[in-house]
């Protein structure tokens, strides 16, 4: 008769650790698996480690009790790390979910000998060491190392629960289309030209719908090709916090953004999205997600015409 290897059962923690670090897209994304994992464990105590950026909007959450500031100390910086391993071990975490998988989050594995480590990492208690894990979306690879731990119904998180300043407090008070023309400043082949931009919030303006555009401060100067296009639109560069984004993205009646962070967090509220991808990403591993989120990829997004955006939206019932 031939043997079958047993169950390995792990008792169910009292405290969590989930590890989230950034970038804002990815953030955005871990949102679904920290609700699956908050409901699988209803009783335990969870902390979420991130970096600052992203900590008020996890703590937010009504998915964290706690939350841990990541510092990412150098090598050299020993007293960084004296201070990481101390937060660590104060924790008293008997259950690790990696949501980050990277070498750093593989080496804190070191620091938590204890923990049951779920994740990519080598050594972890339930490892996912699937190929297929890096394939395609940061979401889908959670699905897929959250359900060897038993973790299922994972779906992308709404962010309902995020309750920033509304379309009232930034006086609007008529129909209006949000635009998000920036990207990484280390990535200007991500954005789509704002001149473009410009001639889709007059085609938009002349509809009856606001221009409302979406940026740091950073972007004020793309903000002004358009607001000088088109006096109407509202410039909200460096207006808006992580918060508020969703809730403007709530009232709006769609989005038109290059690949960057803040179309992740206006996507996932259900906004109509056009998501404009260049060839040097991959819109099938950073697409944002939501229920109506609609790709346009060009070689370089110079060759992308607003026409090709303006008939994207009309299949939303955008006119």
């Amino acid at each position: 008769m031939k043997k079958t290897a047993p169950v390995i059962r792990y008792p169910d923690p009292a405290r969590i650790l989930i590890i989230k670090l950034g970038a804002l897209g990815d953030v955005v994304q871990a949102f679904g698996p920290l609700r699956a994992i908050r409901a699988h464990h209803p009783a335990a105590r969870i902390t979420v480690m991130t970096t600052a950026p992203f900590a008020d909007m996890i703590r937010a959450s009504p998915y964290a009790d706690d939350i841990l500031i990541d510092t990412r100390p150098r090598v050299s910086d020993i007293r960084g790390w004296i201070a990481l391993r101390r937060a660590l071990a104060d924790g008293g975490f008997q259950r690790v979910y990696d949501l980050q998988n990277n070498d750093r989050t593989a080496f804190y594995l070191r620091l938590l000998p204890q923990a049951d480590w779920v994740g990519a990492a080598p050594g972890a208690a339930i490892r996912n060491n699937n190929a297929d894990r890096t394939a395609g979306h940061a979401f889908d690879g959670h699905v897929q190392t959250l359900g060897l731990a038993g973790i299922t119904n994972i779906a992308v998180d709404d962010l309902s629960w995020i309750k920033g300043r509304t379309p009232g407090d930034y006086g609007l008070d008529t129909p209006y289309i949000i635009l998000v023309p920036g990207a990484s400043p280390q990535h200007p082949e991500k954005r789509w030209p704002a001149e473009r931009y410009a001639k889709l919030a007059a085609h938009y303006a002349a509809r009856g719908l606001r221009p409302v555009i979406v940026g740091t401060d950073i972007e004020a100067p793309l903000a002004r090709i358009i607001t000088a296009a088109v006096p109407a639109a509202l410039d909200l560069c460096g207006q808006t916090g992580l918060m508020d984004i969703p809730a403007l993205a709530r009232g709006a009646a769609a989005a038109v953004g290059n690949d960057t962070g803040p179309m992740h967090l206006i996507a996932v509220t259900g906004c109509p999205s056009v998501v404009l991808f260049s060839s040097h990403s991959n819109p099938a591993r950073h697409a944002p997600r939501g229920a109506h989120v609609t790709i346009r990829q060009a070689a370089e997004l110079d060759m992308m015409e607003e026409t090709e955006i303006i008939a994207a939206l009309a299949e939303s019932g955008i006119a």
